[in-house]
């Protein structure tokens, strides 16, 4: 998974509602917005992190590449817009990208078991 270290560092746009996925619209350094995919959200450390699948002009994913954030909400101002901060550190980078490879196993174990229960 590479770093996405083109955002510009703004809060988020949206979420819109696209059917059944929240999707977020990213401001880029380089002037352009990327539509992405809120895959989920982490804490890890005390700290929430937003995992986030950017989404090509057909709505789909192509490449499988997710990009990490900080995030943070203001919970004092629930309508404030959240912010997504870079995560420049390589060990914390790691750590969290460790958090979302513990997340997607228990997705896909727990896609197993229901899988299993239905069957009976």
């Amino acid at each position: 998974m590479k770093k996405n270290n083109n955002l510009d560092n703004q809060p988020l746009s949206g979420p819109e509602d696209n059917d059944e996925e929240m999707t977020v619209t990213l401001d880029l350094l380089d002037g352009t917005s990327v539509t992405c995919a809120i895959v989920t959200i982490l804490t890890v450390r005390q700290q929430d992190y937003i995992v986030l699948l950017p989404l090509e002009e057909d709505g789909e994913n192509h490449d499988g590449m997710v990009w990490f954030y900080r995030y943070h909400e203001d919970k004092e101002n629930p309508n404030e817009e959240p912010e997504l901060e870079y995560i420049e550190d390589d060990e914390e980078y790691e750590i969290v990208s460790d958090a979302f490879d513990e997340y997607l196993d228990n997705a896909e174990f727990d896609e197993l078991t229901d899988g299993l229960t239905q069957e009976e």
